[in-house]
């Protein structure tokens, strides 16, 4: 058709796709058949997905705005996922409005409405790069990256809820390494990650029911995820469940007996 665009062409529905089904776990709209039905069999299977999925989003947006009042002004948010509410530069451009965002995103729909609605403040910016997180050279040199952030300066890596979608032969640790080197010390790296540590029972059903669909999830420990952050310093607490990362204090009372699902972490380069 002559009004398709090229997301429109590269877009198909019929194959779900992670950032889709993590939206309608939020309550979102934009998603489809496929990923609704990929997102009810999980839900079906591991009932407190739903509650991950916001304890995961709401990590986001403290883990950004504490490294905005670090004085950070500078992220790359890789697996940005679908815009809701929160979204990071709104976060950080809330402590500095000159803040400075890459978003990237492998899906052509998740960049749509990146490029639709994520505004930035007019004293900051905002990018939108649509790629795979394990080609970091498609990431790092974009022109779009290189006109937005400085990389002689201190930058936020954020990777939030991506990473267990890298498999073991990809090596994620190498792949996350190829980021980290790019930035100098000072910058900082943020990620959340699925663990069976917390629930074995019911985050192994959660994994059995996402991987009926064509994206394999990986499930890896705490001691795994920890290296991630080699050659950064934890920031406090450390590695945690997702949902007892500084948590609000609004967010205190209902923390006790909630199963977790994932592991938060901030660190800084060293």
């Amino acid at each position: 058709m002559a009004d398709e665009t090229p997301a429109a062409a590269k877009l198909d529905t019929s194959v779900p796709h992670p950032a889709r089904v993590y939206d309608y776990w939020l309550g979102g709209k934009d998603n489809f058949e496929a990923d609704r039905a990929v997102a009810e069999a999980v839900k079906a299977a591991s009932p407190g997905v739903v509650q991950g999925a916001r304890d995961n989003r709401a990590f986001l947006g403290r883990a950004v705005r504490f490294l905005a009042e670090q004085g950070i002004t500078q992220f790359l948010d890789i697996g940005t996922g679908i815009p809701t509410q929160g979204n990071t530069h709104e976060v950080a451009q809330s402590v500095n409005p000159a803040a400075r965002v890459v978003y990237v995103d492998n899906d052509p729909i998740v960049m749509v409405h990146a490029r639709a609605l994520l505004r930035s403040a007019p004293e900051g910016r905002t990018a939108y790069i649509e790629a795979d997180l394990r080609d970091p050279d498609a990431i790092l040199k974009h022109p779009d990256t290189l006109a937005t952030l400085d990389f002689d300066q201190p930058i936020a890596v954020v990777i939030v809820g991506t990473l267990m979608f890298i498999k073991d032969e990809d090596d994620p640790f190498g792949v996350v390494r190829r980021y980290t080197d790019a930035v100098v010390p000072g910058s900082y790296l943020a990620v959340t990650h699925v663990t069976g540590d917390f629930a074995p029972e019911s985050l192994e059903a959660f994994a059995e029911a996402y991987n009926t669909g064509p994206v394999p999830l990986t499930l890896r420990t705490g001691a795994e995820i920890a290296r991630f952050f080699d050659g950064f310093e934890l920031v406090e607490p450390g590695l945690v469940a997702v949902g007892e990362w500084r948590p609000d204090p609004d967010e205190i009372p209902f923390l006790t007996g909630r199963v977790h699902g994932g592991y938060g972490a901030v660190g800084r380069k060293l």
